[in-house]
């Protein structure tokens, strides 16, 4: 089989040998000076260049060739001469090796099979309390003989901490424990075609993803806001959902009465910290959703036309979305919200929440 370098060995000789052949054919003199130029050229390019990257072609020519010069002509070389001789040491040792036909001995342990590797790994993260001797341990009933510095070595080199450590409650679990009682609403602003700025406000529920679309208004009063809390209160009531906890900012349009309605609901509220959008993330994260992949396509012309694209955005949000956090389903399955898994969701469409102007700032009028 030949080797890897073989042909850029070929190619190098093949050019050596013709320059070898054109040299000949000139005068001394004019040799002498292509020398001088190209040495000057070189120490130029030393200069500006960084270290060159040989290949294994180029040092095995210029360790043969440095064999035809005296040592010291060895100074045009553009490495040092112990680099020379180490190289020639090298094509010897190689020589001899394909003369003898013995493969190269690789020195240290076999390195652990894959298989056992992610076993070991399984085995500390889905046992929090388990120690390297447990682990070997483990591993020798299922006839594996690793020692407990191969698995510590492991587990440092994936960055999985050791047993007390892993055993204790980090935040991250923790709050996925607890996400399932837990409820988030925020506020955030559309603008209109017309350069009206519409408030929307919408609940999350952060096991599930669940969201919730309280409404979308132009002037959003206590009152208004009072009332969005009680729809969504009897709208929990009859999803049977019992949320513990609901998160929102400290915007001054979360009046004390919107949180009372939830705390006669036996909700517990809780407000983020001054200028700390990442204590209400799950809620920023749908508002950069619904802006990409809904409002951003769209010119709203109105409040009924934002509440008909938000409408179907959240429908199409809840039954049909794949959500990464959530394995890439649905936070609604299609059986948990009422619908036949033989049915096939509409998927969202931009486009289907156009209608003609006219139809979307027309009101109606109140029925006497």
């Amino acid at each position: 089989m030949m080797p890897r370098h073989a042909p850029a060995l070929l190619y190098s000789l093949l050019r050596l040998l013709l320059g070898l052949l054109l040299a000949r054919c000139r005068s001394e003199a004019s040799l002498q000076s292509e020398v001088l130029l190209l040495r000057h050229q070189v120490r130029v390019l030393q200069r500006q260049a960084k270290r060159p990257r040989w290949q294994p072609a180029d040092r095995l020519l210029l360790a043969a060739l440095s064999r035809r010069l005296p040592r010291p002509a060895w100074a045009s070389f553009l490495v040092s001469p112990e680099t020379i001789l180490r190289w020639h040491r090298e094509l010897v040792r190689r020589k001899w090796a394909a003369f003898g036909r013995r493969p190269r001995r690789h020195l240290g342990r076999p390195p652990m099979p894959t298989e056992c590797q992610q076993l070991i790994l399984r085995l500390a993260r889905e046992n929090p309390g388990w120690g390297y001797r447990r682990i070997k341990g483990e591993l020798h009933k299922l006839g594996h003989q690793v020692s407990a510095t191969a698995i510590r070595g492991i587990l440092r080199r994936h960055r999985v901490p050791p047993a007390p450590r892993r055993a204790g409650l980090s935040w991250q679990r923790f709050l996925r424990a607890q996400a399932g009682a837990v409820l988030a609403c925020d506020f955030f602003t559309v603008d209109t075609v017309w350069l009206k700025q519409l408030y929307v406000l919408f609940f999350i529920e952060l096991a599930s993803r669940r969201v919730f679309l309280a409404g979308c208004t132009e002037r959003p009063t206590a009152a208004w806001v009072t009332q969005q809390a009680r729809n969504l209160s009897w709208e929990l009531g009859q999803a049977n959902l019992r949320p513990k906890l609901l998160i929102h900012d400290r915007d001054s349009k979360f009046v004390t009465s919107f949180d009372e309605v939830f705390r006669s609901e036996g909700l517990r509220v809780a407000t983020t910290p001054y200028r700390a959008p990442r204590a209400n993330a799950v809620c920023e994260r749908w508002i950069g959703s619904a802006r990409r992949e809904a409002l951003n396509w769209l010119l709203i012309a109105g409040e009924r036309h934002l509440g008909r694209v938000l409408s179907e955005y959240v429908e199409h949000y809840n039954l049909a979305r794949p959500h990464r956090s959530l394995g890439l389903r649905a936070p609604l399955a299609g059986e948990e919200a009422g619908q036949p898994l033989g049915e096939v969701v509409r998927p969202w469409r931009w486009w289907a929440a156009v209608v003609p102007a006219q139809n979307l700032t027309r009101r109606r009028k109140p029925k006497t």
